[in-house]
């Protein structure tokens, strides 16, 4: 015997279609209907009549759509799988190295099977946990993820719910976290039935359709995507979830549903007796999202925070483009004081928003692992007219410094698939949707947005066609060739130089400094008793440190140095440790 349930409150009659055979459900108080059925075990298909329509509807909460988000669910055991990761104990964002990939791209097959053999890789690399974009239920064969409607069920685009867990139960066995990439503040274009059983919805958002977490009914519509998070973390094992666009969610209740899902996310981690971390991505500059709940704050464990991505790809890059303007004119002083402070924008004008923006971080009470930090992510490369990474602007010099800067800050460090060998295919934009309409309006959305960032009249790829989803995915033999091979190479001394040095990964952003020449393009980071040394510049530059230079940790060209004098060539960088 089967228990079928689905939310409905406002409907007079809901039945429930199990393998061709139509039943009544019980309503029962909360606006849940119920209804106890001998079906045909898992596997069985089943979807629900509203009142008096005869469209049969997918559950809401469906974990399994094998057959596409319009058509029927499939009864899915989540107990069936046979996990092996018994002795996992997981894994804490401070002190992690985390690595973004996009199922779909990360190999040429593009399922989770395939890309448990990659595993390996980001084991030699260094990585810690490796962070997935969306893999729910999205309508097409190719998305990166953002439209998802099925937020229950795993896209059998990447091998289905089975698949995923084959992949997270490998990436236990190598030591490796996963944290899942979530959307809660908009549904996709196609599929979204959810309006249809009861009020989800209030108002969109310019992606889509967004949820009602305070209005009537609410109570509900939050458990519908708290019990989601729940799932992943509980049934799925992953280690975090990185929740998509946070400031989109619309919430003027007491407690905000992030609160809420983290004081829920507590009780699962004392359950589990292992650590669950939750990143938003915000761009609020709002330090509370990231100031743990006794201190009066939301309780995220840590946030994306773009304005050291803006600094960092200003400098290196020269752009001062659309929203990268007021990070341009900061120029390296910009970057020394991201690098201190966490934000640019903290309580300060920004000319893209056009008003003040933004809150002073508390250094003495926030550490910096709470900030995750990166040269590119899927957004900052796809979110680029034609889907260039920074291998395409920049020298193999200066990616190099870029990340130097980025593994001795003391923010938990990211990376994007490829970055580490320099990858030169693009990420684009691309989606497919059955429906013409839709492909259309995403074909003229999309071209319209990049014309808004200042891109002007740049050919954008066609985000329907093949070839644009094709072109985006990793070339795995470029890493054996140079200047990759060289390039991946010092990505790995950098993450072990960083898991050796305890200055490297202290997280107290008090206890950094950074001095900058911007005529030489020149910065020095302070770690404790190691300095960073960067040269932007093309000239060499002889920098005096003021102590006496005892050993270089890892250098990307030859320098020399004497005494407390170091002299580094033009785009590099060196690691030295002071005399005590």
């Amino acid at each position: 015997m089967a228990e079928y349930a689905v939310w409905a409150p406002e409907k007079d009659r809901v039945r429930v279609l199990v393998d061709g055979e139509t039943y009544a459900m019980r309503r029962e108080p909360g606006g849940w209907w119920r209804a106890d059925i001998e079906d045909n075990g898992p596997g069985s298909a089943y979807a629900f009549l509203l009142d008096d329509d005869s469209t049969p509807l997918p559950d809401p909460r469906s974990l399994w759509q094998p057959n596409g988000v319009h058509s029927a669910s499939r009864r899915y055991d989540q107990n069936s799988f046979w996990w092996t990761d018994q002795g996992w104990t997981g894994r804490t964002l401070a002190g992690s190295v985390l690595y973004e990939c996009h199922i779909g791209t990360f190999t040429d097959e593009g399922t989770f099977d395939s890309a448990i053999e990659k595993l390996d890789h980001l084991v030699a690399l260094g990585i810690d946990m490796v962070e997935v974009l969306p893999v729910n239920a999205v309508d097409g064969p190719r998305n990166w993820g953002y439209d998802g409607v099925g937020w229950y069920a795993v896209t059998e685009n990447y091998g289905g719910p089975d698949g995923f867990k084959r992949f997270v139960d490998a990436a236990h066995a190598r030591g490796l976290g996963v944290v899942l990439d979530v959307v809660y503040n908009h549904l996709g274009p196609s599929g979204a039935y959810l309006d249809r059983f009861g009020p989800y919805f209030a108002g969109s958002n310019i992606w889509g359709p967004s949820l009602n977490l305070d209005g009537p009914w609410s109570d509900e519509v939050r458990r519908f995507a708290i019990d989601n998070a729940l799932m992943w973390l509980r049934d799925f094992h992953v280690d975090g979830l990185r929740i998509d666009a946070v400031h989109a969610l619309r919430d003027t209740r007491a407690q905000h549903v992030l609160e809420q899902l983290a004081v829920e996310v507590a009780a699962l981690e004392a359950h589990v007796g292992r650590p669950l971390s939750l990143i938003a991505e915000s761009d609020l500059n709002d330090p509370r999202m990231i100031t743990a709940r006794e201190g009066g704050g939301l309780g995220m464990t840590a946030q994306w925070t773009d304005d050291i991505h803006h600094c960092l790809h200003s400098v290196l890059t020269g752009e001062g483009q659309g929203y990268y303007s007021d990070f341009a004119e900061a120029d390296l002083a910009g970057l020394a004081h991201v690098l201190t402070r966490g934000f640019l924008h903290e309580g300060t004008w920004s000319s893209f928003r056009k008003r003040t923006h933004g809150a002073p971080v508390d250094t003495a009470r926030i550490p910096g692992h709470r900030f995750v930090t990166y040269l590119q992510n899927h957004d900052q490369i796809g979110n680029r007219a034609t889907g260039d990474r920074l291998t395409q602007l920049l020298s193999p010099g200066i990616l190099a410094c870029g990340a130097a800067i980025l593994f001795t800050s003391p923010f938990t460090p990211m990376l994007f698939m490829g970055e580490e060998w320099g990858a030169r295919t693009p990420w684009q934009f691309f989606s497919y949707f059955p429906d013409e309409g839709l492909r259309e309006a995403v074909r003229k959305g999309r071209t319209a947005e990049f014309a808004e960032h200042g891109w002007g009249d740049v050919e954008v790829p066609d985000p329907n066609a093949e070839s644009t989803f094709l072109d985006s995915k990793l070339d795995w033999t470029e890493h054996e060739q140079e200047p990759h091979a060289t390039l991946l190479a010092m990505h790995k001394e950098l993450i072990a130089i960083r898991k050796a040095w305890p200055e490297l990964s202290d997280p107290w952003l008090d206890e950094v400094a950074v001095d900058v020449h911007p005529e030489a393009r020149t910065l020095v980071i302070h770690r404790g008793r190691l300095r960073v040394l960067v040269n932007l510049g093309t000239e060499e530059v002889a920098l005096d440190l003021g102590a006496t230079i005892t050993r270089i940790l890892l250098a990307s060209e030859p320098t020399a140095s004497e005494q407390s004098d170091i002299t580094l060539p033009g785009e590099s960088f060196a690691i030295a440790v002071l005399a005590d």
